[in-house]
């Protein structure tokens, strides 16, 4: 069985590294993604995502919870468990732009994160794996309006095009501090690359294109640290309370600038420059993050979960730094501060039934509502979603196939902003093997 648990998981770690890897396509699209770092992701698996996000105050043995570092001694003390995830997500854009309702779709299909735990020494336990952090995809086109530009230049049209990832290796240590208490610490290192194009395209044809183009690289250290606390409230009941901090992460790497003068007339470098962000003043960070927690929960049977999470992403530098600000005549991006109210619940009816297999799945739903990190024009970008999944069970132990669903809403109700719809769809791997068992002959 280890054997095999090895072999899938090499499996797993390439197919991770080649979809890191991929370059030249979109593995994201949302307007919104232009600014900034493009859209956050949430480092979650299946099984966490199908209970609205949360997680903070889960301390479920049967399964790899990476929301909170604390989590990762909530274990048996042999066992080893690898969490493999894919998520697809179907999107339908609609905009009111002069009286015409613009309309398009777009799915995608892509990697979740993978993570594996075993145990360190007693109630000493690790954690390591890889998420996906953000993702950058955009393709849009718009037409000059003002009619002196028109009159002066003729005809002119824009275009922005983008695209990227980035991406975060993490590891965790946590240890059981008594029955009741455990704590953890996460070391990340996020990584990836995004590239921005902006074109300015004169129908003239005495004027020459313009082109700008962004080639960012970038990377930052950061860490997370979690608390868990579980009191009983009886035989049957316990409360149990969740904490995690994520640090601001200064960004590094290299911010690479080149505008293009390219036509008829001649075809020149205007200008281009290679910013090392390090060194880049004022600093350029990625948001912290506070996240606390609180679930109720009855026998191995019946979870409840609330989760509240504050990021100030106000202090990150993004709103005036080339290539990561957007503003024009219109839209305006700026920094805010992002929060997220998270509610899940599970039922299993029976987790040790041998006769009926649909008493030991274990059923999840959930709702969600975020504020995103950043405004649009002064307005907030929401998004509000509720989750539905199940955990079949497979073999022994608690191997088991997680599936999940969410369905939910991005954009501000102005009906001049881009309104996203979407339906996912989350598949799950959860594999449980228990390491240096004995064997004894009689």
């Amino acid at each position: 069985m280890l054997k095999k648990t090895y072999s899938l998981l090499a499996a797993m770690l390439l197919f991770s590294v080649c979809a890191s890897a991929q370059s030249g396509e979109f593995s994201s699209y949302s307007p919104y993604s232009i600014f900034g770092v493009g859209n956050l992701s949430q480092n979650m698996s299946a099984y966490t995502a199908s209970m609205g996000g949360t997680g903070i105050a889960s301390r479920n043995h049967r399964y790899l919870n990476t929301a909170n570092p604390a989590a990762v001694a909530v274990r048996d003390s042999l066992a080893l468990m690898i969490d493999f995830n894919l998520f697809n997500t179907n999107t339908i854009y609609r905009q009111n732009t002069g009286g015409d309702k613009l309309r398009s779709a777009n799915n995608f299909t892509n990697l979740g994160g993978i993570a594996m735990s075993f145990p360190i020494y007693r109630q000493l336990a690790a954690a390591v794996g890889i998420t996906p952090y953000s993702s950058v995809g955009y393709d849009f086109t718009s037409t000059e309006t003002d009619g002196n530009v028109i009159a002066l230049n003729g005809p002119v049209s824009y275009a922005a095009q983008g695209m990227g990832s980035l991406y975060d290796i993490y590891g965790a240590l946590a240890v059981n501090i008594g029955k009741r208490v455990s704590a953890g610490v996460q070391a990340d290192y996020v990584f990836g690359k995004i590239e921005r194009t902006y074109i300015q395209n004169f129908r003239n044809t005495g004027y020459n294109e313009v082109k700008d183009i962004y080639t960012q690289t970038l990377n930052s250290f950061t860490g997370k640290f979690g608390l868990q606390y579980e009191q009983p409230l009886g035989n049957d009941v316990s409360i149990t309370a969740g904490a995690t901090y994520r640090l601001a992460g200064r960004l590094g790497g290299f911010n690479d600038y080149s505008r293009y003068s390219s036509g008829s007339v001649q075809n020149i470098t205007i200008n281009s420059y290679a910013d090392t962000l390090r060194s880049t003043s004022p600093a350029i960070y990625l948001g912290g993050e506070l996240g606390v927690g609180v679930a109720l929960n009855y026998q191995n049977k019946l979870r409840a979960e609330f989760n509240y999470l504050r990021a100030d992403w106000t202090g990150s530098g993004m709103d005036s730094a080339k290539g990561f600000k957007v503003s024009d005549a219109t839209q305006s991006f700026a920094t805010g501060v992002k929060e997220s109210f998270k509610l899940g619940l599970e039922y299993v009816p029976n987790i040790n039934d041998v006769r009926y297999y649909s008493r030991r799945m274990a059923y999840r739903a959930g709702a969600f509502w975020n504020n995103e990190y950043y405004t649009v024009a002064g307005k907030p970008v929401n998004t509000a979603g509720i989750t539905l999944g199940v955990t079949l069970p497979v073999f022994q132990w608690y191997n088991g196939l997680t599936i999940m669903m969410e369905a939910g809403q991005r954009g501000p109700s102005d009906a001049s902003l881009v309104r996203e719809r979407y339906i996912k769809f989350g598949f799950g791997v959860n594999l449980f093997d228990i390491w240096f068992r004995k064997v004894q002959y009689n």
